[in-house]
């Protein structure tokens, strides 16, 4: 086989790779455009795919924006996971830098992933809120296991009240940052981080 033609051959794909490119095509789609404005016909094209293969992967659209919510989310919640019998304002700026670092590298998975409330499907939408919920309740637990703070919204409900309003204020100043905010990701870090300091604080 000469060189030309070794260059021609492309490795197979492993059905894992393949999923994660998909998802990561449709990542990029849907966070510049709105969900029923992205076609499974323009994702096969970009991806290099036939839409029987697409199909076969994901047998709709909203099974595919589903699996792109559901993988941010799985990202998030494993980046920003508490370490127990640590304290979380300990913990607090090292999980946001993490997570702030997390948001600059998937850029279009975060926007794609808070762009799931806004879609006209019932069944997106509710994907996103059940996200939503585990990061809420992820956080919920780190602060009812730490040994300084130690609440709990069954003990004090308007804990959650004020996680669930500090995650939709995170969110918000993430997503004016990507749009050029002025503020560097330190500013960032510590605006949140009091922010959470200051919902909580009895």
């Amino acid at each position: 086989m000469s060189g030309n033609q070794g260059e021609r051959v492309r490795r197979r794909l492993s059905t894992e790779e393949r999923r994660e490119q998909l998802l990561s095509v449709g990542a990029c789609l849907f966070s510049e455009s709105p969900y029923d404005e992205v076609w499974i016909e323009q994702l096969a094209e970009i991806a290099g795919v036939s839409r029987g293969l697409l199909y076969h992967y994901f047998p709709t659209k909203r099974d595919f924006f589903a699996a792109v919510v559901e993988r941010e989310s799985k990202r998030m919640l494993r980046m920003t996971a508490a370490v127990p019998g640590i304290p979380v304002r300990e913990q607090l700026g090292a999980g946001l830098d993490i997570f702030l670092g997390y948001v600059e590298q998937h850029a279009h998975g975060f926007r794609a992933f808070h762009r799931a409330d806004a879609a006209g499907d019932q069944a997106v939408r509710q994907v996103y809120r059940e996200a939503l919920a585990a990061q809420e309740r992820q956080i919920l637990a780190a602060l009812a296991a730490d040994p300084e703070i130690g609440r709990t919204p069954e003990g004090e409900p308007e804990l959650r009240i004020a996680v669930r309003g500090w995650l939709a204020f995170t969110t918000a100043v993430c997503l004016e940052w990507l749009r050029g905010s002025e503020l560097s990701r330190e500013q960032v870090r510590d605006l949140c981080a009091r922010a959470l300091l200051g919902a909580i604080a009895r």
